[in-house]
């Protein structure tokens, strides 16, 4: 009787989590770029513009949807040439696993004697690995690659346009809300929290220093917001 072995509490051990996190944190970068982009348009006009709510609205709706179709366009293209590649390399393996087995098998047993196993053994698990399911134990090991789930174009794009729009909401909804002369600074504490939260997402996907990344996340929003407002406002003053 083979015996279960029970995952530690709390930990995942599910072989697509990798690629689960990966997605999620591209989210938030896509979240965290719609926020810094679109901030830096509507303050760069309110700055030029003081008081032209319509010359604000048309600046960052135009800012969210160029910057979300863009984001979703490009994670698009990059997931399908991704996509084509892993399709391609598993392709060649099932040709290779056909035509030269025996040489793919020895190809196999050195993987994992590069990865610490007895040559005994690594012969070994290569055989019953093999027996079990070939394609699988070489597209893990030598590719890195799930031949059962390729990556999704589709869902990048969608996801990326999805989490731009989200975090481009927030700049523009605030400095539009009716506060006068408090707008661009209610829009700009919006964005700082907006940041705080993204760079303290990312940092706990990626488990990186969480106080750093939020550091980091936050200044460069406030540099961008800064030099954007003062472009607008130099612009506004030679033209006025």
């Amino acid at each position: 009787m083979t015996e279960e072995i029970a995952p530690h509490v709390g930990e995942a051990h599910n072989a697509k989590i990798g690629q689960k996190l990966n997605w999620l944190r591209a989210g938030v970068l896509g979240a965290n770029d719609g926020i810094v982009s679109t901030a830096g348009v509507v303050m760069g006009v309110a700055a030029a513009t003081p008081g032209n709510v319509l010359a604000i609205a048309t600046a960052g709706l135009a800012a969210l949807v160029a910057g979300a179709f863009s984001m979703a366009g490009g994670e698009y293209v990059s997931v399908s040439t991704q996509r084509d590649t892993e399709k391609a390399l598993i392709e060649k393996e099932i040709r290779e696993l056909r035509e030269q087995p025996e040489e793919e098998l020895a190809e196999l047993a050195g993987f994992y004697r590069q990865r610490g196993l007895s040559a005994h053994l690594a012969e070994q698990v290569a055989v019953e690995l093999t027996a079990h399911d070939a394609l699988a134990a070489h597209a893990e090991v030598e590719l890195g690659i799930d031949p059962e789930e390729f990556t999704s174009p589709w869902a990048a794009a969608i996801s990326s346009f999805v989490a731009f729009t989200i975090g481009a909401l927030i700049p523009l909804v605030m400095i539009l809300l009716p506060f006068d002369g408090a707008r661009v600074w209610i829009a700009a504490i919006a964005v700082v929290i907006g940041l705080f939260l993204t760079g303290w997402i990312s940092a706990a996907l990626g488990q990186a220093p969480k106080g750093r990344a939020i550091l980091r996340n936050v200044l460069m929003g406030l540099a961008t917001m800064g030099a954007t407002y003062l472009i607008g406002y130099l612009f506004g003053t030679a033209v006025g």
